[in-house]
This record gives C-alpha cells, structure tokens and sequence, in this order.
C-alpha cells in the first residue's frame, strides 16, 4: 500500500507542477495582450496548484521522517524537477507581469 501512496505522491507533484507551469505561462501570455485581471487569476491558480504538489511532497516527507524509506526512482527525481521548475518559473512569470504592468502605465 505504501508503494502506490508514493506513486500517487509522485504522480501529483508532476501533475500539480506541470499545471502550475501551464498556468504561469498563460498569465504571462496575458499580460503580454494587456489582460492584467487574467493574468493575476492564472498566478493565482499556478500558485494553488504548486499547495496540491507541496502537499503531495509534504506525504513523502513524512512518510521518510517515520522511518519508512522510499525507493528513489527516475519518476521521483523527475516529480521534484518539476515541482522546482513550477516554483522558479511561477516566481518568473510574477516579475515578467510585473513589467508588463509597468509598461503599460507609462
């Protein structure tokens, strides 16, 4: 049963990481058509998204913490790679709206 906990904790960062990715790249995409309000609404949903994966993590943390050691595969260092990438090119994409902000009130 731990075995498919993991899986599924896997699974989830990837698929939370990769929809926080989709969504910072959407507001961005936003901003650069001038639609601010969507583009806020999209980091907003990046960032709810990166909550789901940092619980999915936060399981296998504690399931490492109790002495249950999880086998490190190839899917599990590619779930924490996409869960970084989500987190650095979420905090991107706030600054690049940031300066679109600014560009469009000069």
């Amino acid at each position: 049963m731990e075995e498919q906990q993991n899986l599924e904790a896997v699974m989830g960062l990837i698929m939370y990481g990769g929809n926080a990715k989709s969504d910072a790249m959407e507001a961005i995409a936003a901003a650069k058509a001038g639609d601010f309000e969507l583009a806020d609404q999209k980091i907003v949903d990046a960032e709810e998204s990166l909550v789901q994966a940092h619980h999915s993590q936060t399981g296998m943390l504690t399931q490492e913490a109790q002495g249950n050691h999880i086998q490190v595969t190839l899917l599990t260092v590619h779930s924490q790679d996409h869960l970084m990438t989500a987190i650095a090119f979420t905090d991107l994409a706030k600054e690049i709206i940031d300066l679109y902000r600014r560009m469009d009130n000069e």
